[in-house]
């Protein structure tokens, strides 16, 4: 299958990306950090396909997304996991560009994805849309308030796009679980250690993501085992 997910230069992202590659799966990544993009294109010839994208920029990601269609065409499945965390204090100690840029990435920057990809798919009449979630997408903890709001505003942008797209496709928003990765470590610092690596939760979320369909359309999915 032809995946695009993105955020692939790190944590989940790049866990993903690694072990859709060893199930034999095209994957064509994006990532904000040149080096990490480098690193995967050393590592995984062609047809896996990275490059340096901003999801945040939408002019750049229909750039991406044209080149990625030219060559690829319609993904089968779409990924959004970009995303970022607020340095955790209180929401009236978050300075609001610290909040603006949180926004643009978790939020503008799914549907700037969706924008340039979705139509394709719709007219392949198929594919799946999985865009990440979090258990504070479905709850909420302090100092975490702009990641809580950037998290449950997907979980509706989701459900509402999975009304929207024809018959045979679904849209699903998907909570990883607790996993030890940076953006945990940012929020709980040292806790986070007592988590599973992204490496092993990849193993089976990988083989699980690829199994959703639109039976699980609309629905608020969690990978099992991983919750706190």
């Amino acid at each position: 299958m032809k995946i695009v997910i993105t955020g692939v230069t790190r944590g989940l992202g790049r866990a993903l990306a690694e072990e859709f590659i060893r199930g034999g799966h095209t994957v064509i990544g994006c990532g904000r950090g040149a080096e990490g993009i480098l690193d995967l294109r050393f590592a995984h010839a062609a047809p896996q396909d990275f490059s340096v994208v901003d999801v945040a920029e939408p002019t750049k990601v229909e750039m991406w997304a044209e080149r990625v269609i030219g060559i690829h065409g319609a993904p089968d499945f779409l990924i959004n996991n970009a995303a970022l965390m607020n340095v955790p204090a209180p929401l009236w100690k978050v300075p609001a560009q610290e909040f603006s840029k949180l926004i643009d990435v978790n939020i503008k920057g799914v549907a700037n994805v969706i924008r340039a990809f979705v139509p394709d798919m719709i007219k392949a009449k198929k594919g799946v849309i999985v865009n990440l979630s979090s258990g504070w997408g479905r709850s909420v903890s302090p100092e975490v308030a702009p990641y809580c709001a950037s998290k449950w505003a997907i979980e509706g942008l989701t459900k509402a796009l999975a009304e929207e797209l024809p018959e045979g496709m679904a849209a699903i928003p998907l909570n990883p679980g607790v996993i030890d990765t940076d953006m945990l470590r940012q929020a709980w610092s040292d806790g986070a250690a007592s988590y599973p690596k992204a490496e092993v939760w990849a193993k089976k979320a990988a083989d699980f993501i690829v199994r959703l369909g639109p039976k699980e359309n609309g629905q608020s999915i969690s990978v099992g085992g991983f919750e706190d």
